[in-house]
């Protein structure tokens, strides 16, 4: 008898299939645009495999990249709180993420980034959809506003990161976490909710067509 063809059953393909379709998706498309239809569809999967492997989209896309922590737990740390010291806190949680067991994965998902165009798109829209954005809505900052404030958020982090933990410049390498949190952290502050010059206040990004999973 010829084998049927269609949506592959669940094997120990599937995950991987699914995973490849789900990175070529988030890093062409971003996350607010792309379905589990379309993965599952990438895929020759049913969409059911993919909430059965993973769970939610949400989920999905923390597996394509290997993230080193899960947003949703550690956002409430950084958000909740007095509004002016959240710089702090952010500056602060990066730290302490580096420097912990998840910080070698998380290294070698930045050294990816510099040198591949898709890592790169991936955590991209990581840190500025997963995380950044829900800084920003929590801190229930002008929306027109956000994307400018974000980017610039990112230079301090990136930046941060690059520094410290990648090329390890000193004495910014060896230099205790505190003093850190102490010189950085206004600037992230200042950023996030400082006056900025009145042509950055409104920059837009493109753009983008939220798609249902």
């Amino acid at each position: 008898m010829a084998r049927r063809s269609g949506r592959r059953p669940g094997s120990p393909d599937t995950r991987e299939a699914i995973l490849t379709a789900a990175r070529t998706a988030f890093a062409e498309k971003g996350y607010d645009q792309t379905s589990i239809r379309a993965i599952a569809a990438a895929a020759g999967v049913d969409p059911a495999l993919i909430h059965h492997y993973f769970g939610t989209k949400d989920q999905l896309f923390l597996a394509t990249m290997n993230a080193p922590f899960d947003p949703a737990e550690v956002l409430p740390r950084i958000i909740d709180g007095p509004r002016e010291e959240t710089g702090n806190r952010l500056v602060r949680f990066i730290l302490t993420l580096w420097d912990s067991p998840a910080g070698a994965p998380a290294a070698a998902l930045m050294r990816s980034a510099v040198s591949n165009e898709w890592t790169a798109r991936l955590v991209r829209e990581f840190v500025v959809t997963r995380i950044l954005a829900h800084v920003v809505k929590g801190l229930d900052l002008d929306e027109s506003e956000a994307p400018m404030r974000t980017s610039l958020v990112v230079t301090q982090i990136v930046g941060l990161v690059m520094v410290r933990y990648i090329v390890k410049v000193e004495p910014i390498a060896s230099t205790p976490p505190a003093q850190l949190t102490a010189a950085i952290g206004p600037t992230v502050q200042h950023y996030l909710t400082g006056d900025l010059p009145a042509g950055l206040r409104h920059a837009e990004l493109p753009a983008r067509t939220s798609a249902t999973s």
